[in-house]
């Protein structure tokens, strides 16, 4: 039996001063503006408020795609 009281350990991973992982600006076309909505989001989800999931994944998208 696994005892209750151990907590999961995970790896140490590179954050900006902000201290949203370096991983998920990674290829963003401008990830201070990627940043900030990954840190507007996380606030939202932590005070209950309601997320436009639709929006926040479309948009998520469109910083991620390089123009042709």
């Amino acid at each position: 039996m696994v005892n209750k009281t151990m907590a999961r350990k995970f790896k140490k991973v590179a954050k900006t001063k902000k201290g949203v992982p370096k991983k998920y600006l990674q290829g963003s076309k401008n990830p201070t503006a990627k940043e900030k909505e990954i840190l507007e989001t996380k606030r939202k989800y932590k005070l209950g408020l309601p997320i436009d999931v639709k929006k926040v994944s479309k948009s998520r998208a469109a910083q991620a795609k390089k123009k042709k």
